[in-house]
């Protein structure tokens, strides 16, 4: 197999798979957006669809990266960033799950997906996901030696309507292990401005389906929690500053309770 394109010169339209921001932010939280980007090399030909299909949630995750950058400004934080979309593979899914490199995604079928080799499954897999999940580890391995506190953030958006069933959350804060984390921060959301905030809506969180928190966070023993906003809160600048606001002040006020 050639060389991986990400230990290699980057060729036009083949990004790396990361976007590393502020690793020496004095926070204890560390961000991960793992669906900022909807980019698909041409190579793939979007996969098969219309253009318009990689606008919708089924290929990124609206207004998350612009989030995730805003966060790290307010809190100081390290942030990393996915730079290729969901659709080619996903990297908050176990590699080799259903969902891990969709053919279906909501309601469109996917037909660049559909009968993948184990080469091109391989191929997606070391040029995206691997350097991806690399470059947190090695962060993570470097906190620890240093005797740094950390918690984890991973930021996430949610279509307010899905398969046509209407979702009334606000915001929702999954979590596993990290109990304690998980309902600081959802205290911490919710109080007193009439939010509708919810602990693991509207998903939850499973080894089988997630990657950052199992792996990243559970399985070092880092509190971590998947923040969820709902999409239409943040589809101008106004709400992405909103909320990144109130999501540093909630994070904030919940490490100094642990």
């Amino acid at each position: 197999m050639a060389e991986p394109l990400a230990n290699a010169i980057q060729p036009q339209g083949w990004p790396p798979a990361v976007e590393a921001i502020n690793e020496t932010g004095r926070s204890d939280i560390v961000l991960i957006c793992e669906h900022a980007s909807n980019h698909i090399p041409a190579e793939y030909a979007r996969l098969g669809l219309d253009s318009s299909h990689l606008q919708r949630h089924i290929a990124w995750d609206i207004g998350a990266a612009e989030l995730t950058r805003a966060l790290s400004k307010l809190l100081d934080a390290p942030a990393f960033l996915s730079s290729y979309s969901r659709l080619l593979i996903d990297l908050n899914r176990p590699l080799g799950s259903s969902g891990s490199i969709p053919v279906l995604s909501e309601d469109i079928d996917i037909p660049g997906n559909v009968g993948l080799d184990p080469e091109e499954r391989s191929r997606r897999a070391e040029i995206m996901f691997a350097p991806f999940h690399d470059r947190v580890a090695a962060h993570l391995d470097e906190r620890a030696k240093q005797g740094r506190a950390t918690r984890i953030a991973t930021i996430h958006s949610f279509t307010p309507v899905y398969l046509g069933v209407g979702r009334p959350w606000h915001a929702g804060v999954l979590y596993d292990r990290a109990i304690d984390f998980g309902q600081a921060m959802l205290a911490g959301l919710g109080a007193g401005i009439g939010l509708n905030v919810a602990a693991n809506e509207p998903y939850v969180i499973s080894r089988e389906g997630d990657y950052a928190i199992p792996v990243h966070g559970d399985d070092r023993g880092i509190p971590a929690v998947l923040v969820e906003i709902r999409q239409d809160l943040l589809a101008g600048r106004s709400g992405i500053e909103e909320w990144a606001h109130r999501l540093a002040a909630a994070l904030p006020a919940q490490t100094k309770a642990l």
